[in-house]
């Protein structure tokens, strides 16, 4: 491995350690419900989930699930999800 790849990669372990460099902008993952695949998505601090709990409470157990493994990354959060 050439020393310019070994710079970058320990600059990359540099910025992991320091979150408030990342903003998340959007994201998009598909979570596996206990029935059936659910595709989550943040969009500039909006959540977006297509099953029936969400469309009728803006939150679902998908959601707090993708919110929960983000910790910190996001901005805000959730004022219902205990950290």
């Amino acid at each position: 491995m050439d020393s310019g790849m070994i710079g970058k990669i320990e600059k990359g372990i540099q910025y992991a350690h320091e979150p408030e460099r990342f903003e998340f902008q959007q994201l998009r993952v598909n979570v596996r419900g206990t029935h059936t695949t659910h595709p989550v998505e943040y969009n500039h601090g909006n959540w977006h989930c297509d099953c029936e709990f969400f469309i009728t409470h803006q939150q679902c157990s998908h959601t707090i699930a993708v919110e929960k493994i983000l910790g910190q990354m996001l901005p805000g959060g959730s004022p219902m999800i205990v950290r």
